[in-house]
């Protein structure tokens, strides 16, 4: 569809919300629900298809598609894929998968790793990590990949459910004043740093993943490796990160 048919299929389709119109932006719009539910499989991968996170998202294209507004000066993509996102993320909330004990033994696990690697003076090993937290090697591999979803779902307080008022800062162009110009600078700096310090595959998996946009399966693909030790290597990253960034942690899920 050229440009100019998919400006007039949103003036129809916002001049009367025939059905059958919304029906053409679905089918148009589906293979953006499908890149977001791809590169989410990286925190999910464990626990759910990809079918499914696709399912969960067309809840938050359909969504975008009845309250998106033109007038604000936002592309369409940025504001679904917002609501799509938020829209798979909300369904994984509420299947629970993150029960209160593990909560409270991924932030033992961070401190033990981050008191490790002050000690060792380079991340320690899951073997290192085992050890200190009395678990088998087994047991503290599981509870890396469960913590990956926690990540994921730990964005209650950046994303509050809260679409219009968690949307607005991250899409509005804005004159920014001096002083949010050098927080600016400063956080670019902090993730720099914070990145510099990662092990060579937990920063090619966070330069893929956040920054080349690929999917989990695209990254497993390069690195020939499975989809899981991705995983597995994008939470230790994520743990890593989150320490050295401190308040500025949600720059990770931007």
């Amino acid at each position: 569809m050229t440009p100019v048919n998919l400006e007039k299929l949103w003036q129809a389709y916002n001049e009367g919300k025939n059905p059958a119109l919304k029906e053409k932006l679905i089918l148009y719009y589906a293979p953006l629900v499908k890149y977001v539910a791809g590169r989410l499989m990286v925190h999910v991968g464990q626990h759910v298809e990809l079918d499914d996170l696709v399912g969960y998202g067309i809840f938050g294209l359909l969504d975008a598609i009845d309250k998106f507004d033109n007038a604000k000066g936002v592309k369409f993509e940025t504001y679904a894929s917002f609501r799509i996102r938020g829209a798979i993320i909300d369904h994984i909330r509420k299947m629970d998968w993150v029960p209160r004990t593990l909560r409270q033994k991924n932030k033992q696990m961070e401190q033990i790793y981050t008191t490790l690697e002050d000690e060792l003076g380079r991340p320690p090993s899951d073997e290192e990590l085992a050890l200190k937290l009395n678990l088998s090697l087994e047991e503290t591999q599981d509870l890396i990949r469960k913590s990956s979803v926690l990540s994921l779902v730990s964005l209650d307080d950046f994303m509050d459910q809260n679409y219009e008022s968690s949307f607005a800062p991250l899409v509005m162009n804005r004159m920014d004043s001096p002083e949010e110009q050098a927080e600016l600078q400063e956080r670019k700096k902090l993730l720099a740093e914070a990145i510099a310090n990662l092990t060579e595959k937990e920063k090619l998996v966070i330069t893929l993943y956040y920054f080349e946009d690929l999917t989990l399966r695209e990254i497993s693909s390069i690195m020939k490796v499975s989809e899981s030790r991705v995983s597995q290597i994008h939470t230790k990253a994520i743990s890593r990160l989150q320490t050295k960034l401190g308040r500025y942690k949600n720059l990770l899920f931007a």
